[in-house]
């Protein structure tokens, strides 16, 4: 028999957000937003399951709980407008596009009963009734004490500090036009808040709404539960013998169980007094029965139990339920949705219940603000402690809003996240600073995360200056068409110090760097300078850019300089009498002779490409095949140091970034180390950011510099897999002041990677606040931009080639004919 849902429908109407319903009952509802999955320790875990229990305790007597998790089977919407302006970011938004994940909804509707409520059962429910009258009509101060511990409840739960609550409002609740509300949601199991479809609602065979077939699994019966319960449980796919790694022990039923399906979990609140009344009464029924029966005498024995732990310890006596209910549009699939809730279940140490007779009347209670009309006699006596045992307590991973930061995907399916780690923390006092520190042996993936966080922020607009050994961002550097700057025999290795661009002047900063560039190259490091030949050097510059502005078609450049120095300014040391002991000008012009025009290294210093360096915004200084030569990578340290400090001091309002490789170890030769400490503390005031990236532990520990200034000025820690480490971990975990749940973190690195799919897994931590493990999961363009395989890398330039030089279209062709390989 057919009947029209309006009419059967048990809500009456929403009126001051409060939904009404026809039995007199009124619910408060809140959309939830719960911590991300997989980043809580074992003791959040516990507090977050007290902080459950203390708001269940300030709910009144006669109240239902009612948590409803909604986990919808989504695809990811690529936006292919915000990526209009990037080749590599237009790739990326194609080979995520419509990659498939659970997308979650939490909703937690507090529901306060008429005191004088009929009691629901399988046989009295309000969707067997034709006419329902409410017995009693709410008085107004009751309804503003039930607001009140509603107020109470959130409080609680947003004190400690795991989640969210938003109250939800009748535009909310209610449909409008082409937007869904919470209640008709759930009746046709609308899985578009933007529009849906009226279906009808079958309960003759089995239950059906529309075109979706569902099932419903309950747990509702003491039989069937685990005979231990706590707030965590161990996930062994991403523990090792070292850590246990923890989800919450009602996690394989949420975001774990890869389904459409909605958990829902219910808490009944009634009269304490009369609950242990009753149980006293039992126990005395099965004390007088017990000598006929084994049962009676251990149910006596579980009755007694109960009654002592909750007059002993003031437990809250209350009932609990909990259903799964999953849908598929294909029939044939209910087998599979079977096996895999049963599965989930069972990691749980449960029985999965498939109910049938009971499924309408438990449907039908799963309305928004229809919670009393539970069958309570699919219900079980517990207390809240184990009762909030079964909650879902994780969400999936969130975007950040914020318009800095790396795409990154999420660990389960690979779903991409926008992940600020440079401002969002300094904006919420989780970080001071937004260096960072990046450990990760050969192999991790280190150099493709560093390249994909560089390039990241390079099309974000921010001046990136690197320093590198290994050649790993060429590919990045070519096509943005930055400043490469590396040695070779037929291209050494050019600067120019005395070139002024654009934006640039000639301040006391710019003066400095000439003359201790000049320094360097006229006197030994154990070979101290006089104040007079100081002064004279200082002279020397400033009239040297005088003789430019008057001599327009001189070109800067040392060779310029040392022209000026050798046939006009010698003129005037004479001049002024400047004695040989102060300042041996013929001295200073035979030492700098190999750098002037004929001499060995005359090359150096009169670059004429490359020259503006100041408003160039991606800059790689490659040090390979320099970094043991005694007379270059002095002056190249001199000149990074340069560079940096001008776009640090200069570049106002700008974001800036440098990032030294494995180069570091041969910096600090040069005495770089005081230059890398005054970064570290300093660069945070100039709206920049430094990161040191090194592949061996031992080079933490027997570097001064990096084990104190460097990591204890670098906020955001990045590890990559440490796995070959982890019986030696504990040492790392000492230096970087890792905590135990970071330990687990990040030891579970690359532990259960998905085998379809190629990525490497990233551990970040800011602050040591905030700690989450990420793919670094890339299109295949955005692959061939970062590769350090050096067969690719040969292989990209030939396609490039044929393109006259064009990368993009090189990397553009080669993945295509790999796509077409495959």
């Amino acid at each position: 028999m057919e009947q029209v849902l309006d009419e059967l429908l048990p809500i009456m109407d929403v009126e001051h957000d409060c939904i009404l319903s026809k039995m007199g009952d009124v619910t408060i509802a809140f959309k939830v937003e719960l911590p991300e999955i997989f980043t809580l320790s074992d003791q959040e875990y516990e507090a977050f399951h007290q902080a459950w229990v203390k708001a269940i305790k300030v709910l009144p007597k006669y109240s239902v709980l009612h948590k409803q998790d909604w986990f919808l089977t989504t695809n990811y919407k690529a936006d292919f407008k915000a990526a209009d302006n990037s080749f590599l970011s237009r790739s990326s938004e194609q080979f995520f596009n419509e990659r498939p994940y659970l997308a979650h909804d939490c909703y937690l509707f507090l529901t306060k009963k008429p005191v004088n409520r009929k009691t629901a059962t399988s046989l009295f429910s309000s969707l067997l009734k034709k006419s329902i009258v409410p017995e009693q009509t709410l008085k107004p101060q009751q309804l503003q004490d039930f607001i009140g511990s509603a107020g109470q409840f959130k409080r609680i739960m947003e004190d400690c500090g795991f989640v969210k609550l938003t109250r939800l409002t009748r535009n909310e609740l209610m449909s409008q036009s082409r937007k869904t509300g919470v209640i008709e949601k759930y009746c046709y199991l609308s899985e578009r808040n933007d529009n849906f479809l009226i279906n009808d609602i079958r309960f003759d065979d089995g239950l059906q709404v529309g075109d979706r077939h569902c099932e419903l699994y309950t747990l509702g019966d003491a039989a069937d539960l685990p005979a231990l319960c706590g707030s965590r449980i161990n996930y062994d796919k991403y523990s090792t013998d070292k850590t246990k790694f923890s989800i919450g022990f009602a996690s394989t039923l949420g975001q774990l169980l890869p389904c459409n399906h909605i958990l829902n979990q219910y808490v009944f609140i009634e009269d304490a007094q009369k609950t242990i009344q009753k149980l006293e009464s039992k126990r005395l029924r099965l004390q007088s029965l017990s000598a006929y029966s084994r049962e009676n005498m251990i149910s006596r024995d579980a009755t007694n139990d109960f009654l002592n732990e909750a007059i002993s310890q003031q437990r809250l006596p209350v009932k609990a339920h909990f259903n799964v209910l999953v849908w598929t549009d294909d029939k044939e699939e209910l087998k599979g949705l079977k096996n895999m809730v049963s599965s989930a279940l069972a990691q749980m140490d449960a029985v999965a219940k498939q109910e049938t007779i009971g499924a309408p009347q438990i449907f039908w209670a799963g309305i928004p603000g229809n919670a009393s009309d539970f069958p309570m006699n699919d219900t079980f006596d517990t207390f809240a402690e184990q009762a909030t045992c079964f909650f879902n307590l994780e969400t999936a991973y969130r975007s950040s809003i914020s318009p800095v930061g790396i795409r990154l995907s999420d660990r389960q399916f690979g779903r991409p996240v926008h992940v600020d780690i440079s401002d969002e923390p300094m904006d919420k006092g989780i970080c001071t600073n937004r260096n960072k520190f990046i450990l990760g042996p050969s192999g991790s993936g280190k150099s493709f995360f560093t390249n994909h966080m560089v390039r990241s922020y390079y099309e974000q607009g921010t001046h990136v200056v690197l320093v590198d050994v290994g050649h790993s961002y060429k590919g990045l550097c070519d096509m943005v068409k930055g400043y490469y700057f590396t040695y070779t025999e037929d291209k050494p290795i050019r600067f120019n110090p005395f070139y002024i661009g654009k934006g640039d002047s000639l301040d006391t900063e710019k003066k400095e760097s000439i003359k201790t560039l000049l320094l360097a190259l006229w006197k030994k490091d154990d070979e101290a300078f006089r104040r007079s030949e100081y002064v004279a050097l200082s002279n020397a510059i400033t009239g040297y850019y005088h003789f430019l502005i008057r001599n327009a078609d001189v070109f800067p450049c040392f060779d310029s300089f040392y022209e000026f120095l050798r046939d006009a300014y010698t003129k005037v040391l004479e001049d002024d009498r400047v004695k040989e002991k102060d300042f041996d000008v013929d001295n200073f012009l035979y030492v700098l002779r190999p750098y002037y025009k004929g001499g060995e290294f005359d090359y150096l210093l009169n670059a004429t490409e490359n020259l503006d360096l100041l408003q160039e915004r991606f800059i790689v200084f490659e040090l390979d095949n320099i970094k043991d030569h005694p007379i270059l990578f002095p002056v190249v340290t001199i000149i990074i140091m340069e560079v940096f400090i001008n776009k640090m001091r200069k570049m106002k309002g700008v974001r800036k970034m440098i990032l030294i490789e494995e180069a570091w170890k041969a910096l600090m030769k040069e005495g770089f180390a005081e230059y890398i400490k005054y970064l570290f503390k300093t660069v945070r005031k100039f709206f920049g950011e430094a990161i040191v990236v090194t592949q061996e532990v031992e080079d933490i520990i027997s570097s001064p510099v990096v084990k104190q200034a460097i990591i204890n000025n670098s906020d955001c820690k990045i590890l990559l897999d440490q796995s070959k480490y982890q019986n030696k971990f504990d040492q790392i975990q000492e230096l970087l002041g890792l905590t135990e749940k970071e330990k687990a973190l990040v030891l579970s690195v690359n532990k259960a990677n998905d085998p379809a799919r190629k990525y490497k897994e990233v551990f970040i931590s800011l602050g040591g606040v905030l700690s989450r493990v990420y793919r670094t999961e890339v299109s295949l363009e955005e692959y061939l931009a970062y590769t350090t395989e050096q067969k690719e890398k040969v292989k990209l330039m030939e396609y490039a080639e044929k393109f006259g030089g064009d990368l993009r279209k090189g990397i553009a062709a080669m993945a295509a004919d790999l796509r077409m390989a495959s």
